[in-house]
Order: structure tokens, then C-alpha cells, then sequence
């Protein structure tokens, strides 16, 4: 990686709505609509690709994300790519989720 510049990236993951029997993540999404899908929205160093395997290796992995992962959501996170450091990278990450949330989905995010 000598000379080249790391970047950071967020990401967004489907999960199942099976997600829906734990409390903390109903607590944390009174207004998701049913006919939004349940998410979890992170930041890496690595593709969204990269980072979505070692969640599903049980590497680093958000539990919800390694009991209940579906797919990645490019369409999503398309437009959230290149920070320049984490801190830009887990600021767009908030940012994201929350205007997920804002639109009806029931949403986690590991900040």
C-alpha cells in the first residue's frame, strides 16, 4: 500500500426482518415502515465487499449483521464512498443512517 493513499468507504447491509425480535432494535426505530427493509449501515477502510465478508466471517462482525445479513445495498451506499479519514467516514456514516431512518427504515449503525 506504499504510496497510495487509504480511503474510507460506508456501507449499507439488508437484513433480514427476523432483526425485528430484539427490543433494542425496535427501541431504536419507532418510525420504520413496513415496507422498508431493516439495515445496517457501517464505515471501512476496505470495499463495502471486503468489509461485508469479514462480517459474515464473524470478523469484527455487528451481531445482527452475522445473525441476520441478506445482501449488501450498493444502491444505498453508492454516493458514500472516498473519505479521506475515519473521522470523515463515521460522520458520513451517522449521516447516512439517519437519513435512512428518516425515510422509514429500521436501521443500526455501529458508531
Amino acid at each position: 500500500m506504499a504510496g497510495r493513499k487509504r480511503t474510507y468507504n460506508v456501507y449499507v447491509i439488508e437484513l433480514s426482518r427476523d432483526v425485528l425480535q430484539h427490543n433494542r432494535f425496535i427501541d431504536a426505530n419507532p418510525y420504520m415502515r413496513a415496507d422498508k427493509p431493516c439495515v445496517y449501515v457501517g464505515s471501512t477502510c476496505l470495499t463495502p465487499a471486503a468489509r461485508y465478508q469479514q462480517h459474515l466471517e464473524g470478523y469484527k462482525s455487528n451481531r445482527y449483521v452475522r445473525d441476520y445479513a441478506i445482501q449488501l445495498k450498493p444502491r444505498l451506499h453508492a454516493n458514500w464512498q472516498g473519505y479521506a479519514t475515519r473521522e470523515l467516514a463515521e460522520a458520513a456514516e451517522v449521516k447516512r443512517a439517519e437519513s435512512l431512518r428518516r425515510r422509514g427504515y429500521a436501521v443500526w449503525y455501529g458508531v
